[in-house]
């Protein structure tokens, strides 16, 4: 670090510091933010060494790296929700490929209980509070057997068809039709 550089961060790095977390809230966001302001400052210290008023030169350099920032975030927003919607889509495209293939024959090989539960509940839009009145049983009791219900059901679709899946289990788009029931 030269002399210039180094008298900067003596005077000003708390005063800085102090002034970025205010803007970001973030201690790590504003280390880095500081990063990029220090080394703007080496990269330009003959600049520097010639400002008429230091202290504004060098909060002008730290407003602009915290504006940089949020620039930045918002762009990674931007393109995070660009893919969620296209995220979106092909798990849409991939629930109708499943629903087309043979949803009706997998329902149909569950146990009464789970069947009757993920028909009323999911097709015929009945909550799971009125259809605990229904069957009088608890709430709780109809949240699991939907549940358990969901998980049967899924079972005999992995069990049939070859619908790829990630590490966590998650069902992933796939263009062509995968499964070998018909």
């Amino acid at each position: 670090m030269n002399n210039i550089t180094e008298n900067i961060w003596n005077d000003f790095y708390k005063e800085l510091k102090s002034f970025t977390l205010k803007k970001v809230k973030d201690e790590d966001i504003a280390n880095d933010i500081l990063q990029d302001v220090f080394l703007k400052i080496i990269a330009n210290s003959d600049k520097i060494a010639n400002a008429t008023n230091l202290r504004q030169y060098i909060y002008g350099i730290t407003r602009n790296a915290t504006v940089d920032h949020f620039r930045k975030a918002v762009r990674v927003t931007h393109i995070e929700n660009e893919y969620s919607l296209i995220s979106e889509e092909e798990t849409e495209s991939l629930n109708a490929t499943i629903a087309d293939c043979c949803m009706k024959s997998f329902i149909a090989q569950l146990p009464e209980k789970y069947r009757q539960a993920l028909i009323r509940t999911e097709f015929e839009e009945v909550s799971q509070k009125d259809l605990a009145k229904e069957l009088n049983i608890s709430y709780s009791g109809t949240k699991s057997r939907v549940q358990r219900g969901k998980e049967k059901l899924k079972a005999l679709i992995l069990e049939c068809c070859n619908f790829p899946s990630d590490s966590y289990g998650n069902l992933q788009p796939t263009k062509s039709k995968n499964c070998n029931c018909d």
